[in-house]
């Protein structure tokens, strides 16, 4: 027995390490926030809400994202296309802030509606869902022409919301799908799905398949054409407990 823990005890299944093992690597420090939703210490921050440097349009590779920036937000201008991180991820944490607008505009999907897409092509939905019947695929949080939310979890619109979602990004070896997306997903602090396993990327009036693409791709944010703003997004890559 170390000072520890235990050597003489049976190795846990899958691993080389005993029950109780003291020499087993201790999980690596991170210091959370002091304040809900700000980045702990070892988060990559997307946009602070100074400037969209971190960001390209999705449209023309290469081009400066075409939305304003004031007030510590981001916002779609019309027309001028999504926008991707230049910073490419894989399995992750996730946190981001969006407001509808506050003027009420529309009904249905056509109310302040906007996008985060996972990988660039697994669409979470953002949508002003408050008070606002549209079909369930296409409600605020779900995932989008595949599964509704469990429960519409929105705010009033102009209010600042925040999703907290688990990725697990889908695994190919060449064309063979060897495990399809999964994703937890918190919208202001309510569970709206729980390990879901996604049908394959995002897909507008047809069922979805998988294609194989690479291991690590970039957050996309959609231009609905809606003034739908961002503030707050941050990310940790889902790595082993005894991994950078």
């Amino acid at each position: 027995m170390s000072d520890l823990g235990y050597s003489d005890t049976p190795i846990i299944p899958g691993s080389n390490w005993h029950v109780h093992d003291g020499d087993r690597p201790q999980p690596r420090g991170v210091t959370p926030s002091t304040e809900y939703g700000t980045p702990p210490s070892d988060a990559t921050v997307l946009f602070d809400g100074t400037s969209l440097e971190g960001w390209e349009s999705a449209r023309e590779a290469g081009q400066p994202a075409g939305w304003k920036v004031e007030n510590g937000y981001a916002e779609v201008v019309p027309g001028t296309g999504d926008i991707k991180s230049k910073a490419t991820m894989g399995s992750m944490q996730l946190h981001l802030e969006w407001a509808a607008p506050e003027v009420v505009k529309g009904d249905g999907q056509g109310r302040g509606n906007s996008g985060v897409f996972l990988m660039e092509v697994y669409e979470i939905q953002v949508l002003d869902g408050y008070q606002n019947p549209t079909y369930p695929d296409g409600l605020t949080g779900g995932i989008y022409g595949q599964y509704p939310p469990l429960v519409n979890a929105c705010r009033e619109p102009g209010r600042w919301q925040c999703y907290d979602i688990i990725w697990v990004a889908p695994e190919f070896d060449g064309e063979t799908l060897v495990s399809p997306a999964c994703v937890t997903i918190m919208q202001n602090g309510i569970l709206l799905h729980h390990a879901k396993e996604l049908q394959g990327p995002t897909e507008h009036r047809k069922t979805a398949q998988y294609t194989p693409h690479a291991p690590q791709k970039s957050l996309k944010l959609q231009d609905h054409g809606d003034l739908v703003r961002f503030r707050n997004i941050w990310y940790r890559p889902l790595t082993g407990y005894d991994q950078a």
